[in-house]
Order: structure tokens, then sequence, then C-alpha cells
């Protein structure tokens, strides 16, 4: 029973973010770029996790961001009958000002191979930029688990357990579930759709009530 109640949140985590924030067929488009380069970091996580984390932030993330920042529509969604900061608001997740502190955090982290070349004793002092690029790597990617951690735990105090277990699956398997989700979006985007359709974007009769406000 209780996976049955884990597996609906889930899927009404992952239809909130889609209606809410992924009308633009461009950062659709760049949704699939980055879903796709996450997938190809996960599979190189096993044997360069350093390379993988680099993939993940410079590639996977920044396009993901971008899409969302310059390209998403920021005024009243009539689809949804919401204002941009109502959305801001229940967000379950990372919001944009939180995600605009955590790629300031990412920006700013290789400073830190500067004032401490050994990352507290971690990593030898890098010699090379090949080194460097490595360590910048293991950096980003104990930013990115810490950053999943972070927003999980502090979900398990201010909503509930499930809901921070929840979000952090959808995250996990959001490069999956993206791909089978705007894999046709580039194709729209070339026949020169900018936005997805309205009445597609409005919550389904099967899921009346948001998630993001229970």
């Amino acid at each position: 029973m209780a996976m049955t109640g884990f597996m609906e949140d889930l899927k009404v985590q992952r239809w909130d973010d889609h209606r809410y924030y992924h009308h633009s067929r461009i950062n659709q488009s760049l949704h699939l770029l980055s879903a796709m380069s996450f997938v190809c970091a996960y599979v190189l996580a096993f044997k360069e996790p350093a390379m993988a984390a680099l993939i993940g932030w410079l590639v996977a993330m920044v396009s993901r961001q971008i899409g969302h920042l310059f390209f998403e529509p920021k005024g009243y969604d009539f689809a949804n009958e919401a204002t941009h900061e109502y959305k801001e608001a229940i967000k379950v997740g990372y919001n944009l000002r939180r995600k605009i502190v955590l790629l300031t955090i990412w920006a700013l982290s290789p400073l830190l191979l500067f004032v401490d070349p050994t990352l507290l004793h971690t990593v030898s002092p890098h010699r090379t930029l090949g080194e460097f690029a490595r360590h910048v790597g293991y950096l980003w990617l104990v930013l990115g688990i810490g950053g999943l951690l972070f927003r999980t735990v502090h979900l398990f105090k201010i909503r509930d357990v499930q809901t921070g277990l929840v979000w952090a699956t959808k995250i996990l398997t959001d490069p999956f579930h993206d791909i089978k989700l705007y894999y046709r979006a580039p194709g729209r985007l070339l026949r020169g759709e900018l936005f997805a359709d309205a009445t597609s974007m409005a919550h389904p009769g099967c899921l009346q009530e948001s998630a993001s406000v229970r």
C-alpha cells in the first residue's frame, strides 16, 4: 500500500514539474540534451566519476538551467491558472532562487583548490591542468550528492519523509523520464512550435490535487 502511494506521489511530482516548468520547446529540447548527457554521466561514473561529474555539471546542468532561466515563460500560466510567484512558492525541489544559489556555489567552488590544493588532504596538489580538472570533478561530484541529500533531508523536515524520498527518486530518474517525454521537442521546435499547446500542459483529470500543495 505504501509503495502504491509512493508511485502515485512520484507521478504527481513529475507531472507538476512538467506542466509548470516546461512549456517552452527550447527548454524541452535543452532538457533532452541534458537528459542524454546525464545518462552518459551515469554510465561513466562507474569508471571515471570525476569526468562524469564534469559532464553532469558543465553540459547536463548548464543546458538544463539555461532552459529554465532564459526560455521558460515567467508570466501568468493560463493553462494551469497559476502565477510564476505561486509556482515558485510551492516548488517541491529547487525553485529558481534556490537554483541560483546552488549554481553560484558550483561556479565558485573551484576556488577552493587554490585555497587548499589538497582539499583537506583528500587529493594530492595538482601539477597539471588535467589534474586540476579531475580534482574539480571530484569537488563537483561531492557538491551534486550534497545538494541532493540536503534538499531531501530538508523536505523530511518541512514536509514528510515520503515527499523527500519521492523527490530524490524523481531527480535521479529524471534523465530517463525526460528522454521519454521530450524526444519529439527538437522536431517540433524546427517546425516553428515555440511552446507546447496549452491544453497539453493543463492538469489531467486523474490528478486533481497537486502534491506540491498537499
